[in-house]
């Protein structure tokens, strides 16, 4: 007899313990804004309640930047009604992938972590000086970009690489980044192996970088280009984004104009701006 009354009162006990999925999802979502989206969706693996609340729009509203209606604008086309069906985990989702604009040659994510804006532009975006001549410059096909093409330099006096982009980056401080690469990377049996063929020149003057912004900020760097084999980010320079509800235009530059020497053996990948201090896994393949 008490040995079942026992019994019973443990049974009873154990029917009366709460776990974290007895929290409100109320509270649990309170938590959740407080967290990194990366720490939100391993928390979701929790426990139902999580899950639920990982997935409420109020949770995801405040890891979105103020802009993000116009970055899904960007990422879905001008016109696009598209965007109305999307909770606000599947618009961080989406903007969070890599997303043309302006044509195939210009592509923008959001960094998970801050929420700030990544982009990367190709150099067939870009304006290169003798570009056309092919006695100059020509575009070779690789795997090795993003962009799966870059522009290879065979030999020229003057370098003058060129571009813009007009965008509404949410705020912040971002980098500008050249993507350069001395040598022409080849496949031999099966091996990465770099052509040293056309490489001359860059040891006699610096490489001249600048960046300007349509609101007055200035930036110049200058180096010599240097380890043949290598994909090297070139820092141009930061820039400040005080408002994300007007578009910036940023102009920026690579240029080596003495004419006392040729140069050439250079590939141009693309140009990448990227939030202050990110350094994304650079591999030989590029990645946000």
């Amino acid at each position: 007899m008490g040995a079942g009354n026992s019994s019973a009162a443990g049974l009873e006990r154990a029917s009366c313990r709460t776990g974290l999925g007895d929290l409100p999802e109320s509270c649990v979502a309170g938590i959740l804004e407080r967290l990194d989206p990366p720490e939100i969706c391993r928390l979701a693996r929790l426990c139902h309640t999580f899950r639920a609340a990982a997935s409420s729009d109020v949770v995801w509203e405040t890891k979105l930047p103020g802009n993000y209606m116009y970055l899904l604008g960007k990422a879905l086309g001008e016109g696009s009604s598209d965007g109305q069906k999307l909770s606000k985990k599947q618009i961080f989702a989406l903007l969070c992938r890599r997303n043309p604009f302006n044509g195939a040659y210009m592509e923008f994510c959001l960094e998970k972590s801050r929420c700030l804006i990544c982009m990367s532009i190709s150099s067939k975006a870009l304006s290169i000086t003798g570009i056309d001549d092919r006695r100059y410059w020509n575009f070779i096909p690789t795997a090795e970009s993003r962009f799966h093409m870059v522009a290879y330099l065979h030999q020229i006096w003057w370098l003058e690489v060129r571009g813009e982009v007009e965008f509404c980056f949410p705020e912040g401080i971002y980098s500008l980044f050249f993507r350069l690469h001395l040598g022409r990377a080849i496949r031999r049996l099966g091996r990465r192996v770099c052509s040293p063929e056309h490489i001359h020149g860059w040891d006699k003057k610096p490489v001249r970088f600048q960046l300007s912004t349509s609101d007055g900020q200035l930036a110049q760097s200058k180096c010599y280009l240097g380890e043949p084999g290598s994909w090297l980010h070139y820092h141009v320079g930061d820039f400040a984004i005080r408002s994300s509800s007007a578009p910036i235009k940023i102009k920026f530059s690579m240029i080596q104009i003495d004419c006392t020497h040729t140069k050439g053996g250079l590939c141009v990948d693309s140009v990448s701006i990227w939030p202050k201090g990110f350094r994304p896994a650079i591999a030989s393949y590029p990645l946000f």
